[in-house]
């Protein structure tokens, strides 16, 4: 199955608040424990391509020491993410910013660990966000990128979106549909990894849809 581009910023009202009421509770919780594992015990970290902030809200809280940049290129998506790490209590932890990936305001070798959630799919060209990862990392540093993966043909796709967003509205299904196309294959992932240099990562599919990219910080 060819990729499909969706558009790289959701910045809709609408679409926003969609995404944010879509059941994402397992896929998160599960997030948030592997970047702890991954990172040392005090961390400055930068989520890339946050959205509305679940998954920061949920690193603060297993590592109160840690320092959280979340950024977004969506408005919408940071307002309600806004209003996500106030429910929270954890605005001392985690700032929103609206940045774009590709083009990080950041000093070189800023951040500890680097993390970033479904934000590869979205990008036309995730190469330049990868190299400026990269560039703001640490030598050190950790990194933590996971996305979904593009199935091999549309009835593996249609059936992935039955099984796992069955019970959400057509808009969300057709969300996920989206998603799916627009993602990239392991090998394509594998790829880019090694064009930009990034070395020591464990590249590996991590679920029927899933592929992650990971390396643990080191001490």
């Amino acid at each position: 199955m060819q990729r499909v581009l969706e558009p790289e910023v959701m910045d809709t009202w609408e679409e926003a608040v969609e995404y944010d009421s879509m059941d994402f509770t397992a896929v998160n919780a599960d997030f948030a424990e592997h970047t702890v594992r991954l990172g040392p015990t005090t961390a400055q970290v930068l989520d890339a391509g946050t959205g509305t902030a679940r998954i920061p809200i949920l690193v603060a809280q297993l590592r109160p020491e840690w320092q959280i940049i979340a950024i977004d290129l969506s408005d919408n998506m940071l307002k309600i993410g806004r209003q996500n790490v106030e429910r929270a209590g954890v605005e001392t932890q985690v700032k929103l910013e609206r940045v774009d990936a590709k083009q990080l305001p950041y000093s070189q070798g800023e951040f500890d660990l680097v993390i970033s959630n479904s934000i590869i799919h979205h990008l036309s060209d995730p190469i330049p966000f990868l190299r400026e990862l990269k560039r703001v990392l640490k030598a050190e540093g950790g990194i933590f990128l996971r996305d979904l993966l593009r199935p091999g043909d549309e009835p593996t796709r249609d059936d992935l979106v039955e099984r796992y967003a069955g019970d959400c509205n057509d808009h969300q299904k057709q969300l996920f549909r989206d998603s799916l196309h627009a993602a990239f294959t392991l090998e394509e992932v594998n790829q880019m990894i090694a064009e930009v240099g990034l070395e020591g990562m464990k590249i590996y599919q991590s679920s029927d849809r899933h592929w992650t990219a990971e390396r643990s910080y080191q001490s």
